[in-house]
């Protein structure tokens, strides 16, 4: 909208659409079922629509083998999962440094070419369905004070990750 020659405010697309489709109704009159609606569709949105690719390795790896994947990839997190995809543990790049800070003492490091990751989980795998709505995996992250939950299939087999990224992401746009 422009008044000689002076800019006066945007008049987009929708809301031209939008004034068309109310008719003769007075502006904001439909903001409560509109906010019904965005509240519905936040809950409606699930964990196998917004997941991300895993981080993930064999639980059987060696403790070395497991640090030089994490840094050639730049991972601060990798899922352990077994022959089947099911999720064993999460190991964080904190839980491995504090490791090593114990073992600074022994100046070998051979013991973690013989040692196998899945002795330095520290979180359990908890895990989300496909079909488990975001705002409850949001809750389960904020619980349990992770940054990453795992996705499963039906199976059990891991296929995703959700992490508060993910729920930074998506959840904004249904908030009003």
């Amino acid at each position: 909208m422009i008044q000689i020659g002076k800019v006066l405010g945007a008049f987009s697309r929708s809301d031209y659409m939008g004034v068309l489709s109310r008719g003769s109704q007075p502006r904001g009159a439909h903001i409560g079922k509109k906010s019904g609606s965005a509240r519905e569709a936040s809950r409606r949105l699930t964990c196998g629509e917004v997941f991300e690719k895993p981080n993930m390795i064999g639980y059987e790896v060696s403790v070395s083998h497991l640090i030089r994947t994490m840094t050639t990839r730049n991972w601060d997190h990798v899922f352990l999962i077994d022959d089947e995809r099911l999720p064993v543990g999460r190991v964080h790049a904190v839980d491995l440094l504090k490791l090593f800070d114990r073992k600074r003492v022994n100046r070998d490091l051979a013991w973690s070419e013989a040692i196998p990751a899945y002795q330095c989980i520290t979180h359990p795998p908890l895990h989300v369905q496909t079909n488990t709505p975001l705002l409850k995996a949001a809750v389960l992250l904020l619980t349990h004070d992770l940054n990453q939950l795992a996705v499963v299939d039906g199976e059990g087999a891991l296929i995703g990750v959700v992490s508060n990224a993910t729920v930074a992401r998506h959840l904004p746009r249904f908030i009003r």
